[in-house]
C-alpha cells in the first residue's frame, strides 16, 4: 500500500452533476479524471452519454472518454485491466486522481476486483438469444426477477446482454450470478475514498428531463440515425439509444419516444441509487451544496490522513 497515492472515486445516479463536481476536484489536486461511465468509452456515442464537453474537457484531461469503438469487444473486465495498468502509470507523477462515473460495475472492478464467473454453455446462451428475439426483453427482465431478485435490482434492465449474461449463469450452473459476487477484496496498492452525490428525488428528475431536451437541440437525432446501421452492437443497447431506434422503426411517435428516454432514465437512476447504497464505503453529500467540494477535499484527506 502506498499511502500518499489516493484514487477520490465520485460516484452517484445520472444527471445529478458527477462530471462539473469532479472537474473541480481534479482541479483542486491539479490532476486528471477517469471516466466510469460504460458509454462514455464510446467514440460514436456522445450526445446520448452525456460526455462532458469540449470546455470540460479542456479544463481537466479525462481518460477512458471517446477511448473505444462501438465495434470493439471491451467488457468490464477489460476496464479493469486497463485502468489499474493506467492508474499504475498517473500515480507516478499524481498523488491524487479522480475516478467519476455512475457505472457501478466497473467502479466496483477497480476498486474491489471482477467477478471470475462461471463459463456458461454455449446452447444455453444461444436459447437465451432466441428468447430475446422471438419474446423480447421483458421476458428475460421476468425470467431474471425470478430466479435472482437480487441481480435484477442492480443490473441495467434495458441491456439485454446483461440479462443473458446472467441468465446463462444460473442455466448453466443452477445457482444466481449474484451468488458468485465476490465477498473477498482484492486490495489495491493505492488508498481508496468514495464519494456518492445525491439530490432530492423531484430535483433530480427534473435535471434528467431537462437533460433529455438538451440532448434533443444539440442533435440527439440524428445521432442515433447515423447509428441505425449498427444497432445491433451491444454498446448500443442502453437507454436514449434503444427508444429512438424504435421511433424510426415507426413504432412510436417523437413524443413519446421521448418521453419514454425520461421515463427509462428516471428508472436508471432509481437503480444506480440502489447499487451504490449497497457499498457502506461510500460517503454521501448533496450534490447542490454550495460547499461540496471542499466537503469532498476535506473527507478525502482527513480518510488519507
Amino acid at each position: 500500500m502506498n499511502n500518499n497515492k489516493t484514487l477520490i472515486v465520485i460516484a452517484g445516479p445520472t444527471a445529478v452533476g458527477k462530471t462539473a463536481i469532479a472537474i473541480q476536484v481534479a482541479r483542486h489536486y491539479n490532476t486528471v479524471v477517469l471516466s466510469a461511465d460504460s458509454r462514455q468509452f464510446y467514440r460514436e456515442m456522445s450526445i446520448g452519454t452525456a460526455k462532458p464537453d469540449a470546455d470540460e474537457l479542456a479544463a481537466v484531461k479525462h481518460h477512458f472518454i471517446d477511448s473505444h469503438s462501438i465495434h470493439e469487444n471491451f467488457s468490464v473486465g477489460d476496464f479493469e485491466k486497463q485502468a489499474l495498468a493506467l492508474l499504475d502509470e498517473l500515480f507516478k507523477e499524481y498523488d491524487a486522481i479522480v475516478m467519476a462515473g455512475g457505472s457501478g460495475l466497473y467502479i466496483k472492478a477497480v476498486c474491489e476486483g471482477f467477478d471470475n464467473l462461471p463459463v456458461a454453455d454455449a446452447g444455453i446462451r444461444d436459447k437465451l438469444n432466441k428468447d430475446f428475439i422471438k419474446l423480447g426483453i421483458r421476458h428475460l427482465q421476468e425470467r431474471l426477477k425470478e430466479v435472482d431478485p437480487d441481480y435484477y435490482e442492480q443490473v441495467d434492465i434495458q441491456n439485454p446482454q446483461r440479462l443473458i449474461r446472467a441468465l446463462e449463469v444460473f442455466e448453466t450452473t443452477g445457482k444466481p450470478i449474484s451468488h458468485y459476487r465476490k465477498s473477498t477484496v482484492n486490495k489495491r496498492p493505492f488508498n481508496i475514498v468514495k464519494i456518492g452525490l445525491n439530490l432530492p428525488r423531484d430535483i433530480l428528475y427534473q435535471q434528467i428531463n431537462y437533460r433529455v431536451d438538451k440532448m434533443l437541440e444539440l442533435g440527439l437525432l440524428d445521432e442515433v440515425k447515423s447509428l441505425i446501421p449498427h444497432r445491433s452492437l451491444n454498446a448500443l443497447n442502453t437507454v436514449g439509444y434503444s427508444e429512438l431506434f424504435d421511433h424510426f422503426d415507426g413504432n412510436t411517435d417523437l413524443e413519446s419516444a421521448l418521453e419514454l428516454i425520461k421515463q427509462n432514465t428516471r428508472h436508471f437512476a432509481k437503480r444506480q441509487l440502489t447499487w451504490f447504497r449497497k457499498d457502506k464505503d461510500i460517503h454521501w453529500l448533496e450534490a447542490d451544496d454550495e460547499d461540496v467540494v471542499n466537503d469532498i477535499v476535506r473527507h478525502a484527506d482527513l480518510v488519507v490522513a
